[in-house]
């Protein structure tokens, strides 16, 4: 495998003026085709599993029974204060008569009341308010979007404030801010990812490489999901995501091979050697790497809702590209600077440079591998303590809190529950399907007067028979992300159908229960692939049986911790001042899955960058102590370095106006925060000090499965530190103080090891 490697290397070397003509190409051809990807979105989020109960409710709707939904509702409040609807009445009705009835299904309003609706109703209390709703004749997101883009200027009345609420209404409002967001959050990472990079390479020509990737990826990933709304649907949500991420990573894998490529250099290699063996090294790291964060996101398919499934073959088109990115784009770069890497260096104030040994993280390892047990049950209990808020959690699905404050739909929202008597979009439906039988009306009516007694339902009445099928409308009055919503759903779906009928909820609350329970039947089998597939990809790059085990259960670690943050934030309100955001008592349902995708995915990343170092060390040193902290201190600026970038690139989502985005990014930061100091630079190394040897065991029928590893290059007048070494009859080093059979891997007192390769004769 490491000579596939070397060889791409070595091509992409060769032919790098090709190569780099043709990512240049790719590049101008992704800005012009791909960034019309945005046309080409099916619309909407697509939360929901299509094979719930509200889903197949929602479908029955569709046909002849029809809807009983406001689509869009219209606030109307005077601009003079003290002013009522009886005063700026004329001007509203003048308005709602002239609005043109393409594409809408119902139009009710104080001047004309829905079926059996008082008009009163229509009023707030004060009289200073008053609402029109709007039902679309398509049920699509953003064909009703799109129909309120038609129509939303007839609404407007000469001296009256108006304000558009609903789902219509939160989905075009979403839609718009989405472009906004990306927009600023590049336009605040970029420059200070430049700044960072020079900071880290301390050279202008090696800081703009990994850029140069992360645009070649990023751009490109627009024409992956052009690609992809070809062959399956994806939603218009996954675009902050997906660029983003394409971003950080490609950063990042460019980030570890061009500190590798200047470590080479530095031992000796001319430019060739050097870039092959940086694709032999670094991007074999890279390529695993690249498959656990893959495998990270494959995890999504198992989820039917059109938001998570398309996040997931998206993600692992992209995190595919951003691979191939920095296998064969990366060297052929490398190999046009060559030596000229390090020019243009930037002149800050250096340190003197100190022995390895005396590196901080270096002695850190060490200090927390002098009490193994000690220091993995202190730290284990502040990872779990930070994850402890987490057990008060409320779940939601996403609807219009999660738009700034003085969004239309947010602020109609909250003007609905504190002004008017009736909420006009706290409605359920109860679909009644009798089958063959014909329709029950006495009973269907007794149905009806039951819904009605339940806490929470407001009025319950049938509105609608179609064939067999009966609709029974519920206005309910609690906030639909509460629990007692969640109780409210409960009950009405408890209550016994007419005999001989079936019945099927949906409705905003409903939506969330299915929700809700689909994620959490769904999750512990993404978990469970997520795991034994990266157990696998951990074992092909290390031939280890117990490290992949570990590194899962400390990956898992790094999600707890800021999973307890999230809802110690987002729930509980802490930090809502500084972060800019509402509490509402509840945390996005489809959070904990994105952040179990891309933060393991990430958690691994770092694994692996970290783990190979540590088997390059314990391959030269055979000291399975010395090799940790010499690879926790020589991996420790390119994980921190590679963290902190990636925390920049994410961080533009703790700038988004969008609270689900904004939640996205704190989990993300605290993630790979947590995960690249507590868990690489304290937690690996004493869990990897209690493990031993042993960390590196493997049957014996596997271990001659294992795939080779990179030889590590000792660097001129290098001193490799460690315990005393003996050669072997095989010209291997081992411990003085361990017997080891010349001809056999296997140590008298410990485990099966994989043998460290051959020494080169200095």
């Amino acid at each position: 495998m490491v000579t596939v490697f070397a060889r791409i290397g070595r091509a992409a070397a060769r032919h790098r003026k090709w190569v780099v003509v043709a990512a240049v190409a790719f590049t101008l051809f992704a800005g012009l085709w791909g960034t019309r990807v945005f046309a080409s979105f099916t619309g909407g989020a697509g939360f929901d599993d299509p094979g719930s109960e509200s889903v197949r409710a929602d479908k029955v709707l569709q046909g002849p029974l029809g809807r009983e939904s406001n689509d869009l509702i219209v606030v109307y409040e005077a601009e003079r204060p003290g002013a009522t609807v009886d005063d700026f009445g004329p001007a509203v009705r003048a308005a709602l008569d002239g609005v043109p009835r393409t594409g809408i299904d119902r139009l009710d309003s104080y001047w004309h009341p829905g079926r059996g609706q008082d008009k009163r109703a229509y009023l707030s209390t004060d009289r200073q308010k008053t609402y029109a709703t709007v039902q679309f004749t398509s049920d699509v997101d953003q064909e009703q979007v799109e129909a309120l883009g038609r129509v939303k200027k007839d609404f407007e009345a000469r001296g009256v404030h108006v304000r558009y609420g609903g789902v219509a209404a939160m989905t075009e409002q979403v839609n718009s801010l989405t472009g906004s967001d990306i927009a600023r959050a590049e336009t605040l990472s970029v420059p200070v990812l430049l700044i960072l990079l020079v900071l880290i390479f301390r050279s202008a020509i090696a800081a703009l490489l990994p850029l140069a990737v992360g645009a070649f990826v990023a751009l490109g990933s627009f024409v992956v999901l052009r690609v992809l709304t070809a062959v399956t649907e994806i939603s218009s949500t996954v675009i902050n995501v997906i660029t983003i991420l394409g971003l950080g990573l490609a950063i990042d894998y460019a980030l570890f091979m061009v500190n590798r490529f200047r470590e080479e250099l530095r031992a000796g290699a001319d430019v060739d050697t050097a870039v092959e063996r940086t694709t032999a090294t670094a991007g074999r790291t890279v390529a695993f790497s690249g498959i656990a964060v893959a495998i990270s996101f494959a995890g999504l398919l198992f989820f039917p809702s059109r938001f998570l499934s398309s996040m997931g073959y998206a993600a692992v088109a992209v995190v595919t590209f951003a691979v191939l990115g920095a296998l064969t784009l990366l060297p052929a770069l490398l190999r046009c600077t060559g030596h000229r890497v390090d020019k243009w260096r930037i002149p800050l104030p250096t340190r003197r440079p100190r022995p390895e040994t005396e590196g901080r993280w270096y002695r850190t390892a060490h200090a927390v591998m002098r009490r193994p047990l000690l220091s993995t049950l202190a730290i284990v209990a502040v990872l779990v303590g930070l994850g402890a808020p987490l057990l008060g959690v409320n779940w939601a699905r996403p609807g219009e809190w999660v738009l700034p404050s003085g969004a239309d739909a947010k602020v109609v929202s909250r003007q609905l529950a504190a002004d008017f008597d009736t909420d006009p979009g706290r409605i359920m439906t109860s679909v009644v399907r009798f089958g063959d039988s014909p329709v029950d009306r006495s009973r269907l009516t007794a149905y009806a007067d039951e819904l009605a007694t339940i806490d929470g339902v407001s009025s319950a009445a049938v509105t609608g028979v179609a064939g067999d099928d009966a609709r029974v409308t519920l206005h309910y009055t609690p906030d639909p992300m509460s629990d007692a919503a969640r109780t409210l759903v409960g009950e009405v779906r408890a209550v016994q159908p007419p005999p001989g009928a079936e019945t099927l909820v949906t409705g905003m609350p409903a939506s969330r229960v299915d929700i809700v329970a689909m994620i959490g039947e769904r999750l512990p089998w993404m978990a469970l692939f997520v795991a034994v597939v990266s157990f696998l990809v951990l074992f092909m790059a290390f031939g280890s049986v117990l490290l992949p085990l570990k590194s899962v259960a400390l990956n898992l670690l790094s999600l707890l911790a800021a999973f307890g943050a999230i809802k110690w934030i987002f729930q509980d309100g802490h930090l809502s001042g500084p972060l800019g955001f509402e509490a509402i008592g509840a945390v996005d349902v489809n959070f904990p899955v994105l952040v179990v995708a891309i933060a393991f995915g990430l958690a691994m990343d770092y694994e692996v960058f970290l783990l190979s170092r540590v088997r390059e060390e314990y391959d030269a040193c055979g000291d399975p102590v010395e090799s940790v902290a010499l690879g926790v201190q020589r991996s420790a600026k390119i994980i921190t370095s590679a963290a902190l970038l990636l925390v920049v690139v994410v961080g533009g989502f703790m700038a988004s106006s969008i609270l689900f985005m904004k939640m996205i990014g704190v989990g993300l930061v605290v993630a790979v925060l947590v995960d690249a100091t507590i868990v690489r630079g304290l937690l690996v190394p004493a869990t990897m000090a209690l493990l031993g040897t042993w960390a590196w065991w493997a049957p014996a029928p596997l271990l001659r499965r294992r795939p080779p590893a990179p030889e590590r290059r000792k660097a001129p007048g290098e001193f490799v530190p460690g315990r005393p070494v003996s050669r072997t009859a095989a010209d291997r080093p081992v411990a003085a103080d361990r017997p080891v059979a010349a001809e056999s891997p296997v140590a008298a007192d410990g485990p099966t090891v994989a043998a460290p390769p051959r020494r080169r004769p200095s």
